[in-house]
């Protein structure tokens, strides 16, 4: 016993052990990669986690009870229907099918529903008040839907290849940012009765071989447990914390297990380390056995490929999956459903997928047109600003050029079929039409589109101006010679399905070039999916300011339109480091290929991804994470910081929590404990009114540790110019403990804490330290 827990521990911790001529075993100090440790039998759970877990739970027990083998097996088997996924239903109980829908930033395929921007536009915000009232905007839309399931919102991808596919469907390749977005989002959804499922679990970090073909298994992410912990399971803690309802298993395999049968993911990480009541549903078609999934901790799969159904009765019946098992998927599912109330006046779904003449609700009747406006607006980043070009002082003559000024897609183009339901693919791409969201299953269905040149050509109307434009051509005429400023939009476009080949595109920095060669006043924006390096023109001295305008969904006019003329001073920041060059992302640039029938990732790099690796290497960014500009100047003063007794305790106790206090849904309870209290005076110190976006980052004393990672962000203001106001950050347990894969819990270093407060990961205006 005692050999395998060392063995274990080694495991863990990061160390295969080999074989020495002798037959001995010594530790190895290569890194060991792509062990899952088998982690069974899978905990059932009882509500345990609050009051009203606790009371979804003994109503869905009450109805577990009374159901038949077969009825149980069918409450866990996604079925054909309206939905992108359609639960099995008891009739003769009253349970009712649940009804499964994407998208994470808005409904898709559907009449009368509002495109909000994509998740990475929200974390641009870095402002926790527009995150809840996105999450509660989505959750009234997808409740007059009769959606009970939304599948979002998203932390997994978390960014780790510069190049991924859908890494703007989530929120930031930085845990702590995309945590706070997961937390609060959820909060949101699940305020407005609907079930928000956290997605998707875990280490879904690219497209290429994300799951089984003809070449082979899927793709394999190998990562060590404490990067698992402190990286990639850290943004979901969050969400489970705020309650969520469901979590969604990806397709890949995570250390040779494919996620949705994976039992350290599921029974040990989710359900045991951090004490998840809801239940765990399957991507499309990602469930790849029967009774492996049920054992490893799956509880509903969509749709259902055969492996379950009738099979899981026989599975019960001859013991295989115990009827135990069976009653926990059962009652997970059916505990979310009482969670949230929905067995009362809970509309029935509104969904079609046929050209047939229907009567569609309207779910725009919200009118979130302005939110969305506003988000739009708060997640657009200014990186370049020369000479205060911005904001606007009410031009009168401007040329627009670029494919991304204007809609040239429909939003029927390429319908496909997708994974059990249908996905609408806009068409968008470099080149095509202006982006408000990128492609696959996580992109919406706008109702209607306010593109950039429809609200320029508005404002300038409205100033009785002149306005020429040419969206297509590559050099276009230098006509325009009286023209005041010329505006450049581009794009750069990702989808589900595929990873991006580049983070730029020649046609787009060709177009770039050729205008600012005959404009001494050229404005880049980019309608940016991820990343976009911008080398081949940013330092041309004709291109006097660039924004990085995200995917704003169908607002994007007006929102640009508000920054470009001041209305609304910009205080969004980079959810990501832009590079210098390609280059400088070195091994986290690029997917991994490989033609392997059993191909795997190793991810090396540990916890030091983006700006953390950057940091480590010395490596100077073209524009840091967490950085942007305003149209004011702000001060920073009066750094304090403050231990609470909760610190006192945590340090003269042991520096891992009590293991005889019970977990609740989130992870262990003192792991959310305040322990310190920062903070500092923002004042305006310039013309015009603004918020800035104050960020604490945070050193902590242990070995193989970023130099500083997020710990807090505040939005201050809008301040009047000589208006100063408090930021204030807490400080959790979590947010100063590493992961002690010996231990297997968190831990909370002892010694001097670093703490950098600024407007960026490389910009720190006031500094201090607290010492535990």
């Amino acid at each position: 016993m005692k050999i395998q827990v060392a063995l274990y521990a080694a495991v863990q911790a990061g160390l295969v052990f080999s074989q020495t001529t002798n037959g001995t075993e010594t530790p190895s100090e290569v890194p060991y990669y792509g062990l899952s440790p088998p982690v069974y039998p899978s905990p059932a759970s009882n509500g345990s986690s609050s009051t009203q877990w606790s009371a979804a739970y003994k109503r869905a027990k009450a109805l577990v009870a009374q159901m038949t083998l077969e009825e149980k097996t069918n409450l866990t088997r996604g079925v054909t229907g309206s939905c992108i996924g359609t639960t099995g239903s008891v009739e003769r109980l009253g349970i009712r099918s649940l009804c499964l829908s994407d998208a994470p930033d808005g409904i898709r395929g559907q009449e009368f529903v509002s495109s909000f921007p994509a998740g990475i536009h929200v974390a641009a915000t870095f402002d926790p008040d527009l995150m809840y009232k996105y999450g509660v905007a989505l959750g009234e839309e997808y409740h007059a839907k009769g959606i009970n399931v939304a599948l979002g919102p998203v932390a997994g991808p978390l960014g780790r290849i510069a190049r991924g596919g859908r890494n703007w469907e989530g929120l930031s390749n930085d845990p702590y940012l995309a945590g706070i977005g997961m937390g609060a989002i959820t909060t949101g959804i699940q305020e407005r009765g609907v079930i928000a499922t956290a997605k998707h679990w875990l280490l879904n970090e690219q497209e290429f071989r994300r799951t089984n073909t003809d070449a082979g298994e899927a793709m394999s992410s190998n990562a060590d447990d404490r990067t698992l912990h402190e990286l990639y399971a850290f943004p979901f803690m969050n969400a489970l914390r705020a309650g969520a309802g469901a979590v969604l298993c990806g397709y890949n395999r995570a250390n040779q297990s494919y996620a949705c049968q994976n039992s350290k993911l599921l029974n040990g990480v989710l359900k045991t380390e951090l004490g998840f009541e809801g239940f765990v549903v399957s991507d499309w078609a990602g469930q790849h056995s029967g009774v492996a999934s049920a054992n490893a901790g799956l509880d509903l799969v969509m749709p259902d490929g055969g492996y379950w159904g009738d099979n899981l009765t026989q599975a019960v019946t001859n013991g295989s999956v115990s009827a135990d098992r069976l009653d926990d998927m059962a009652t997970r599912i059916l505990a979310s459903f009482h969670l949230l109330d929905q067995e009362y006046s809970y509309p029935l779904p509104s969904i079609y997928t046929n050209a047939q003449k229907h009567f569609a609700v309207d779910a725009q009747s919200f009118d979130h047109a302005e939110l969305i406006h506003q988000i739009g607006a708060a997640g657009t980043v200014l990186v370049k600003n020369v000479n205060n070009t911005l904001p606007f002082k009410k031009p009168r003559y401007l040329a627009v050029y670029g494919y991304d000024a204007t809609v040239k897609a429909s939003p029927w183009d390429n319908y496909l079929r997708f994974g059990g339901g249908y996905e609408v693919n806009f068409g968008w791409s470099t080149l095509n039409g202006t982006m408000i969201t990128g492609g696959g299953s996580g992109s919406n269905t706008p109702s209607y589109v306010i593109d950039p040149f429809m609200a320029v050509s508005q404002r300038i109307a409205q100033d009785k101006g002149t306005l020429r434009w040419d969206f297509w051509s590559e050099n276009p005429s230098p006509a325009f010679v009286n023209a005041e400023h010329c505006l450049v939009f581009i794009n750069a476009y990702a989808s589900e399905s595929f990873d991006r080949t580049s983070l730029k595109d020649a046609f787009s920095d060709n177009l770039v070039n050729n205008v600012a060669a005959n404009c001494s006043s050229t404005i880049v924006v980019i309608h940016n999916a991820g990343i976009r390096v911008v080398d081949e023109w940013i330092d041309n001295p004709n291109v006097t300011a660039v924004i990085f305008a995200g995917l704003p969904g169908q607002e994007t006019g007006r929102s640009i339109v508000s920054v470009l003329y001041g209305e609304i001073n910009p205080s969004g920041r980079l959810p990501f480091t832009v590079a210098k060059a390609e280059s400088d992302y070195g091994t986290l640039l690029n997917s991994t290929v490989s033609s392997d029938y059993f191909p795997s990732i190793n991810f090396t790099e540990g916890v030091f991804t983006d700006y953390r690796a950057f940091d480590r290497e010395g490596i100077e960014p073209q524009f840091a994470f967490g950085y942007g500009l305003s149209y004011t100047t702000f001060e920073y003063a009066d750094l304090t910081a403050s231990l609470l007794g909760t610190a006192a305790g945590a340090s003269a106790g042991n520096s891992i929590p009590d293991s005889s206090v019970a977990i609740v849904q989130g992870g262990h309870p003192d792991l959310w404990d305040t322990l310190a209290v920062v903070t500092c005076t923002v004042s305006n110190t310039g013309a015009l009114d603004g918020a800035e976006v104050v960020q604490l980052y945070v050193s902590i004393p242990a070995e193989d540790t970023p130099v500083r990672q997020l710990r807090g962000f505040q939005r201050v203001g809008p301040l009047a110019p000589g208006e100063g106001r408090r930021a204030v950050f807490e400080l959790t347990r979590r947010d100063l403990s590493v992961w002690d894969v010996v231990a297997q819990q968190w831990r909370l270093p002892r010694g001097e804490f670093g703490l950098f407060v600024g407007a960026s990961s490389r910009d720190f205006r006031v500094n201090g330290t607290i010492t535990i």
